[in-house]
């Protein structure tokens, strides 16, 4: 690794997996998911808007025992689809805190191994210390060593979140 020797590291952990072959893989992978949920919701949004506008217009031709059922259905309906939109939505998010949990699992014996090579006691968050040494920081040897340990996690058992 060079002459660094210190014996407290700084890692940007954020960098870490955003900077990731594993973690760009996962970010566009949710990336792509929320744009096709985005316009899944768009085009109920838009089945809904059509639906509501014709229900409008049969309103005031039937009578008001004909259109309570046909008004509450679509309430139903409207209500269904959000649930269903939520649940998508936070299975998705859910999705991701997995992954970087599993990223972090996987990435963890090569930081150690960084650690036993610099003779570090510890690594520290560097978004959580105020003062140091640009020396002290490791994030890029420890994605370059990651991307070679473990690429973009597609593979591997659990690092592909699915």
């Amino acid at each position: 690794m060079g002459v660094r020797d210190p014996l407290v590291l700084t890692i940007a952990s954020d960098r870490l997996f955003t900077e990731s072959a594993f973690g760009k893989r996962v970010l566009l992978e949710i990336e792509t998911e929320s744009a096709q949920l985005a316009e899944e919701n768009e085009r109920i949004v838009a089945e809904l808007s059509s639906e509501e506008k014709d229900l409008t217009q049969m309103r005031a031709e039937l009578p008001p025992e004909d259109f309570r059922p046909l008004a509450q259905a679509f309430d139903e309906k409207v209500q269904s689809h959000r649930e269903g939109q939520r649940a998508k939505l936070d299975a998705l998010a859910r999705r991701s805190e997995e992954s970087r949990q599993t990223f972090y699992a996987l990435a963890q014996p090569v930081l150690i191994e960084l650690m036993r090579e610099t003779g570090a006691a510890v690594v520290l968050e560097r978004a959580n210390v105020f003062l140091s040494a640009d020396t002290s920081d490791i994030t890029d040897e420890a994605i370059a060593r990651i991307n070679a340990a473990i690429g973009d996690g597609t593979g591997l058992q659990d690092g592909t979140g699915e």
